[in-house]
């Protein structure tokens, strides 16, 4: 990430890295998650591709998640894999901090957990789909977390 300087080149977004790698329950495999506030796409999508469009496996996107615009750019550098996410809310608002937050916080309450999850997705299972079923949380995991975390004060 500081050698290809995003933080600093894409500054003006806001990013923040989020993911399973801040929280330490990444696997083999993980990728860095980079979230920021986004309202010109255009601006944006230019940007993005002028910094890493060189890259291996570079794709951008756009697409609508929960009724809001969303633009994603993944790529691979040093081995590693990038996503760079952007939408028109504050970081946050964003569902990837505010799962971040919660999870982290559950981490700390229940340390225990962490080799379960780290387990669950060596499995292959997602990061929220992990917590939800460790929790016993029904329905979508990704609300649930989210009304989880509320209920615990996150």
């Amino acid at each position: 990430m500081n050698e290809l300087g995003i933080m600093h080149d894409l500054a003006s977004y806001r990013p923040v890295l989020c993911g399973t790698i801040p929280i330490a329950i990444d696997v083999e495999g993980s990728d860095l998650d980079i979230i920021m506030e986004v309202h010109d796409f255009d601006a944006f999508k230019q940007q993005v591709s002028s910094l890493y469009s060189s890259y291996g496996k570079y794709v951008l996107k756009e697409k609508t998640i929960r009724n809001t615009p969303v633009i994603k750019a993944n790529f691979e550098y040093s081995g590693l894999e990038f996503e760079l996410f952007g939408q028109p809310k504050p970081l946050e608002q964003q569902y990837a901090y505010l799962h971040m937050v919660i999870e982290h916080h559950l981490l700390l309450r229940y340390p225990h957990i962490r080799a379960e999850i780290i387990r669950l997705k060596q499995d292959g299972m997602k990061t929220e789909p992990a917590f939800a079923q460790v929790f016993g949380l029904e329905g979508d995991p990704y609300e649930a977390l989210l009304a989880y975390g509320k209920e615990l004060g996150c």
